[in-house]
């Protein structure tokens, strides 16, 4: 059976964490330093009965390795931590338990700056950050992990930069998990849950979910709002409550179970499990409830996106229009169409460019146009800047962006930029019809038909118009 199969088979049951059983600081070196500590651990999570156990490879790339000289042992650290995960799996009776690749966050950011003077500073590119997640999950998926958990997702754009690796690697799936920082209900880089699910549905993921931030009570009204919208299967995997004031998580595996009772009374969830404080006693508790649940329940079905749909896009929120909506696109951030924006951006004055886009979205705008095509300008360096400034303006972000631009270069430079949905935004591309390809490929920014909107195809390639 296949990991997809088991999703439509029943509700799986994912481990709890790994480092609440060690608290040793770098824990991933542990499959290398101390292989027996990590398989026992895997071990105990399966005869708690988890029908899917993450690699301990939460911070198994460059990124976070660097900060203790080890990143010459990526490759070994990532296939280590696969062979004693799928070891505790052969070890199962009777049953089947999957692997999966665990793939963390990293430490930065690629939505905001980490310089309080520089708002378009970023302490790392796109192509940085998905080099390093390259590097780790070819390994993972070499060594036979059943897809890719990219969990804890604080920033919608470093996911992004995973879901390309996986991509890249051929991840046999991808799952995705999201982290809820406040009671916002938003992400640490501002999107909505819909928002986020949204930005992301260009990977075809085979579930999306909810872990960490916050304890069972706490996820609930967000996996409501998850369920609800996701065409996808949906995991929650929270923490044992908030950690208190020594950083300890004081939920018992009775208060969990108790506190995530309405996740399977109403039908929020193909998937379970723990995240921080979460132990296999919460993981076995978890396996009494599912296992207590009569032969009548009916498990949750993705969300259907079969015939004319709603067009989705996304910036900090989500913009639903269908074919009666009339979708308004501010145009003055277009140094070909606002002589005052191109002096503005000719001079670097950004704050009065913002101040435009930001004017637009006040008026009424639901989807800022962004073109630097201009011969006296470095369209490609412009554009990275101010979608960079952007991000750093909820005013303005909330909304959608729409990339225009001749040239692809420009267009890939800007979705690097961007932790919108860029699998339906509309941009236009007037190269040739072999740059309007690879621009279809490589971006997911084209789709046929989505709600009565539709591309048309010209000589000069392709134009996409709401």
């Amino acid at each position: 059976m296949t990991l997809r199969e088991a999703f439509n088979d029943r509700i799986l049951l994912l481990d709890g964490a790994m480092g609440s059983l060690l608290m040793k600081g770098n824990n991933d070196h542990l499959s290398l330093t101390d292989p027996e500590a990590i398989l026992d651990i895997h071990r105990r999570y399966v005869a708690s009965g988890a029908d899917v156990i993450t690699t301990n490879t939460f911070s198994s790339q460059r990124i976070s390795q660097h900060d203790y000289h080890l990143d010459e042992q990526i490759e070994a650290m990532n296939r280590a931590a696969v062979r004693l995960a799928r070891q505790a799996a052969s070890e199962a009776r009777d049953r089947q338990v999957f692997v999966l690749g665990d793939v963390g966050p990293t430490s930065k950011m690629l939505s905001m700056s980490e310089d309080a003077d520089d708002p378009a500073a970023r302490s790392i590119t796109f192509d940085q950050l998905e080099a390093a997640y390259l590097e780790q999950i070819q390994v993972l998926v070499e060594e036979g992990v059943d897809g890719i958990l990219i969990e804890t997702i604080f920033d919608t754009l470093n996911a992004k930069a995973a879901i390309s690796a996986c991509l890249k690697a051929g991840a046999p799936e991808i799952l995705l998990s999201m982290t809820v920082s406040d009671a916002s209900g938003r992400t640490l880089s501002g999107q909505t849950v819909e928002a986020f699910i949204t930005s992301v549905m260009h990977a075809n993921p085979l579930c999306v979910g909810l872990n960490c931030g916050l304890g069972a009570d706490g996820m609930l009204p967000y996996l409501r709002q998850m369920s609800a919208f996701a065409p996808t299967f949906v995991s929650c995997h929270p923490n044992a409550g908030l950690p208190n004031e020594f950083g300890a998580y004081e939920d018992s595996p009775e208060d969990m179970v108790r506190q995530m009772s309405p996740y399977l009374e109403e039908h929020l969830v193909n998937m379970i499990g723990g995240c921080c404080g979460t132990t296999p006693a919460h993981i076995s508790a978890m396996r009494s409830m599912l296992d207590s649940l009569p032969d009548s329940y009916t498990k949750r079905v993705p969300k259907s996106r079969k015939g004319i749909q709603p067009l989705l896009l996304s910036g900090l929120d989500v913009l639903k229009a269908d074919s009666r909506t009339f979708v308004k696109v501010g145009e003055r951030c277009n140094v070909a169409g606002s002589r005052k924006f191109l002096r503005l951006i000719g001079e670097k004055h950004y704050d009065e460019a913002l101040d435009i886009a930001r004017k637009q979205v006040e008026d009424g705008a639901m989807v800022i146009d962004v073109n630097m095509d201009d011969g006296m300008l470095d369209a490609k360096q412009e554009v990275q800047t101010f979608l960079n400034l952007v991000a750093s303006d909820p005013s303005i972000s909330r909304v959608p962006i729409m990339i225009d631009s001749s040239r692809f270069e420009v267009i890939e430079a800007g979705l690097k930029c961007c932790q919108f949905e860029d699998g339906r935004s509309g941009f236009s591309c007037q190269g040739t019809c072999s740059e309007a390809s690879r621009c279809s490929s490589h971006c997911h920014v084209f789709r046929r038909r989505r709600a009565g909107y539709r591309l048309r195809a010209t000589h000069q390639g392709l134009s996409a118009y709401v």
